[in-house]
């Protein structure tokens, strides 16, 4: 690496910088510190426990990597033995290929490798093998194959197998999961939500019939359920079916007409426009009026236009007497009486689940949101800076860490939320995106002086250099760009600027400065100053401003 040509970093940024360049990652496993060494992924921090904690969440990620026919797949950890489909082999391991792309691709491949003959797909696999006594869909599969393949161009035959496999569940579904013949999904059990304790399915069993997927038992009150979370996950499948058809040289138009189908059926069923709510229907069709989050489950599988989304974020999800606790979305509305925040065991009745952390990034930056996303992740992030493990659950009134330990959806999640606040974040679309917000201003003594933060894109060795005033973008070691406090920037992989987007609650005035800014090849300021309102976002083509919108922000309310 080129010595630092930088001479206007903070003291602290300097130190950051430095850290950051000296890391050791020799009490990794291979597979970890392979992957770090191929993406470049790297962190550091100066003052505070961040940068002890991203240490520890990458011990805890190693520890959930293991070995398992010959390969490197992850595993849940904390109480969860095994690879689960509904965060494991879809969520995290979609988070993991940005740091691990050879383990995140065996994990997806693990699940097509133990389908069953008729197309049911594991709900997770263990060493002992795998279990098919549940469904257990939630982050559909299908999209974090396909962002794992944007993001590193898997072989097609590594695609095909997927896709395949996926082709054949989807069937599987079609034929056993739609006894009233809505086109919609239903749900047996309990545990095909994996909405553990949740008053959602009171009077449910927790498994189907026997250990049995294809079975409901006649004799559970209401069952089967019409559910929104099942048929949104089948829509956003089919969806991206279509995307994984078209790019193996397959017709993509009968996903596409599925999809459809199954997003018609969704809001015929389930769709309740008084409450601007998703219900399941039970066996008498009757809506079953639990608030949960389901509503952000639906929302992350790209249902609905961006008028939908604002409704549900202003009714829902950002409603502090709702889902907005202080310490993140919890797994049921606070105002419906049923409401139990316990921490402390496995439950969907209430505390914030690290796994509902995990999914909502993707509804928010579907939709262009990244201001309400931000504003979502720092007390959050704050949480687990000062927590002593990663757990599954958080207290929604104090963020205490509960239930279990080394929880590697919660390891990830912290990793990511870096990422997405103040480090250099991939783009499935393409190239990356570096945003300033380093967690300088975090709470309970959680704040770092400065940040730094590493990738390597397309053969060029990028790090973000970030304190309280802005971020300091470095290709190869030189200065590339200056990005004020507020703003992300988007590059394409060669670093030419493409947008900036407000990503502060409030309008943020600055300017981009440096050999990266439009109309600045030889250093010099870049342009005028640029008012930037939360989520809007400016896009330029060959250095011109080619557009410029966004959202109305939507702030937390009572």
């Amino acid at each position: 690496m080129p010595e630092l040509s930088v001479p206007e970093l903070s003291p602290p940024a300097t130190q950051a910088l430095a850290c950051l360049r000296e890391a050791d990652r020799s009490a990794l496993s291979s597979a970890l510190a392979e992957g770090l060494a191929a993406t470049g992924a790297g962190f550091a921090a100066v003052g505070g426990p961040l940068q002890e904690r991203w240490g520890q969440a990458l011990a805890d990620l190693d520890a959930c990597l293991r070995k398992q026919r010959g390969v490197t797949v992850l595993h849940e950890g904390g109480a969860y033995d095994g690879a689960w489909v509904e965060s494991t082999g879809t969520i995290s391991a979609e988070v993991l290929s940005r740091f691990a792309p050879q383990a995140a691709a065996d994990t997806f491949a693990l699940f097509a490798e133990h389908q069953r003959d008729d197309g049911l797909i594991p709900y997770k696999v263990t060493r002992d093998g795998p279990v098919f006594s549940q469904i257990q869909m939630v982050t559909p599969l299908a999209r974090s194959v396909w962002t794992h393949h944007r993001l590193h161009t898997e072989s097609t035959a590594w695609l095909r197998r997927m896709y395949e496999a996926m082709s054949a569940h989807d069937a599987w579904l079609a034929a056993h999961r739609d006894t009233r013949g809505t086109g919609a999904v239903e749900a047996f059990c309990t545990f095909d939500a994996g909405h553990d304790l949740s008053p959602r399915f009171w009077f449910a069993p927790d498994r189907c019939l026997g250990g049995e997927a294809s079975r409901c038992d006649p004799e559970a009150p209401g069952m089967p359920y019409i559910a929104p979370d099942l048929t949104a996950n089948v829509a956003c499948q089919r969806t991206y079916l279509a995307q994984i058809a078209e790019e193996l040289g397959e017709d993509p138009t009968p996903w596409r007409a599925a999809a459809a189908a199954s997003g018609e059926a969704l809001f015929a069923h389930c769709w309740d426009a008084v409450d601007a709510a998703f219900y399941d229907l039970d066996a008498a069709g009757q809506p079953v009026r639990v608030l949960s989050d389901v509503q952000l489950r639906v929302m992350a599988c790209e249902i609905g236009d961006d008028d939908l989304f604002a409704e549900v974020l202003r009714r829902h999800l950002f409603a502090t007497s709702r889902f907005l606790s202080h310490y993140g979305l919890t797994s049921l509305a606070m105002d419906d009486p049923r409401f139990d925040g316990d921490h402390t065991r496995n439950s969907w009745a209430g505390p914030v689940n690290m796994l509902t952390m995990i999914r909502a990034p993707h509804a928010f930056e579907h939709h262009g949101r990244p201001a309400e996303l931000a504003v979502l992740l720092k007390p959050v992030l704050t949480a687990l800076a000062v927590a002593d493990r990663y757990p599954q659950c958080l207290d929604p009134w104090s963020g205490e860490a509960g239930y279990t330990s080394r929880y590697s959806p919660a390891a990830l999640w912290l990793l990511d939320a870096v990422e997405r606040i103040c480090g250099i974040l991939p783009m499935p679309s393409g190239g990356f995106a570096v945003t300033s917000l380093a967690p300088t201003r975090l709470e309970h003594g959680a704040a770092a002086e400065a940040v730094a933060a590493s990738r390597r894109l397309g053969g060029v060795a990028w790090e973000a250099v970030s304190d309280d005033t802005g971020t300091v973008l470095l290709r190869d070691g030189a200065e590339h760009l200056r990005i004020p406090r507020g703003w992300r920037a988007e590059l394409t992989e060669d670093g030419t600027l493409t947008a900036v987007v407000g990503v502060a609650p409030r309008p943020v005035t600055g300017r981009l400065t440096g050999p990266g800014a439009p109309g600045a090849p030889d250093g010099a300021a870049g342009g005028g100053e640029l008012t930037l309102a939360p989520d809007e976002r400016v896009r330029w083509a060959e250095g011109v401003v080619v557009g410029r919108g966004g959202p109305t922000f939507i702030a937390p309310r009572a």
